[in-house]
């Protein structure tokens, strides 16, 4: 009887060990397969956030590669428009005629203007038709308001001889965050002016040319107080920075004043430059707005009208302002996007009060039929294209 209950005892024993090793290694499973699964999971994550960090380099690569830009036509400062801009001190103060278009111009990479009237200094005496010179503060209201590309190639640049352009370039020379091209004080300075610069990935390069001078050239030997355009010098200028530039900006001071196409002139010289290898040409000297033209891989702007001014007609109160973004792709090739343009209005009433207004900010107290010469801009702009996109 003593055996058999020994032999139960065993065999219940055995039993147990059975069941705590089952459980043992039913634990054993679990925990295995839990931490199996959140290794994968780990991993997935891992991968999940390598594959985002990836896709954020991959948007910031594309990001460094856009340049966004904004452009304007002729600031031509007549006396009307300084007088009214004159302080009680003495100085002058122009911002407050662009508080309207502020933010249009303002927090873009490449931001271009033509300094039609030339800053010439005070010692030379204030200025205006036939023969300008504006005060230094226009100049830095341009700066403020966010400009950096600056043509000074025009019609008016010896308006005050030699003298005028020495003021001229020194005056800008102390804006080293503006890159400006048409003037210079010998050879050696327009040389070193002929130069490669970077941002956001693009090396680009500004040239800026006059095809006309109201008859007034430089001295004998000092033809670089000018930048009169000739095919042979621009083909020169570009063979020095094409190797190394992703993108040639030209501005071209060029054409008939007061019309609204551009002539046989100007799409002669627009074609020459495209052939350079040029990627974007702005022109100016019109005073009205022109159309828009793709000439290949060439953007073309034949004249944005006057920025600032006092001439009192609607075509040449018209300006526009133009925004776009230029793109670098993985090839080098340069194509440009999003190009809009905003007619832009200066307003005046006798002798005062200028300010220059969007015209999506005009009512017919401030231009009388106004949206018949928004479309009648618009008609004009997009003449030969419809890329552009007016606003």
């Amino acid at each position: 009887m003593e055996v058999i209950k020994k032999k139960r005892k065993k065999r219940h024993l055995k039993r147990w060990v059975k069941i705590v090793l089952i459980i043992i290694l039913v634990l054993l499973i679990v925990l295995v397969s839990y931490l199996v699964i959140n290794k994968f999971k780990d991993s997935d994550e891992k991968v999940k956030k390598d594959e985002n960090k990836k896709e954020v380099t991959i948007t910031k690569e594309k990001e460094s590669n856009t340049l966004s830009m904004v452009m304007v036509g002729d600031c031509l400062i007549h006396r009307f428009v300084y007088t009214d801009a004159k302080n009680s001190d003495g100085t002058y103060s122009f911002s407050k005629m662009f508080t309207e278009v502020e933010s249009l111009i303002k927090n873009h990479d490449l931001a271009f203007y033509n300094q039609e009237s030339i800053i010439g200094g005070k010692a030379l005496g204030l200025s205006a038709y036939p023969r300008f010179n504006s005060p230094e503060e226009i100049g830095q209201d341009m700066v403020n308001l966010g400009f950096n590309l600056v043509s000074l190639a025009n019609n008016h640049t010896m308006d005050k001889g030699e003298e005028g352009v020495i003021n001229s370039v020194n005056f800008w020379k102390t804006y080293p965050g503006v890159y400006y091209s048409g003037q210079a004080l010998s050879k050696e300075d327009r040389e070193s002016n002929i130069k490669v610069l970077e941002k956001n990935g693009i090396k680009y390069a500004f040239l800026a040319y006059t095809s006309v001078t109201n008859g007034l050239l430089p001295p004998s030997g000092k033809e670089y107080l000018t930048n009169i355009y000739s095919k042979e010098k621009a083909q020169a200028d570009i063979d020095k920075v094409k190797d190394e530039a992703d993108l040639i900006i030209v501005s071209m001071h060029w054409g008939e004043e007061y019309t609204t196409y551009p002539n046989e002139s100007q799409k002669k010289i627009a074609k020459e430059l495209s052939d350079m290898g040029v990627n974007l040409i702005i022109g100016n000297h019109a005073h009205s707005i022109q159309p828009v033209e793709m000439i290949g891989d060439t953007l073309v702007f034949y004249a944005l009208g006057n920025f600032i001014a006092a001439q009192d007609t609607p075509d040449r109160q018209t300006g526009v302002v133009v925004t776009l973004n230029i793109n670098k792709d993985d090839d080098g090739k340069i194509t440009f996007s999003n190009i809009k343009a905003s007619l832009i209005y200066t307003y005046f009433k006798g002798s005062g009060n200028f300010k220059v207004y969007p015209y999506t900010n005009l009512d017919n107290s401030l231009l009388n039929n106004y949206q018949s010469y928004y479309n009648k801009y618009k008609s004009v702009l997009t003449r030969y294209t419809d890329i552009i996109e007016v606003e």
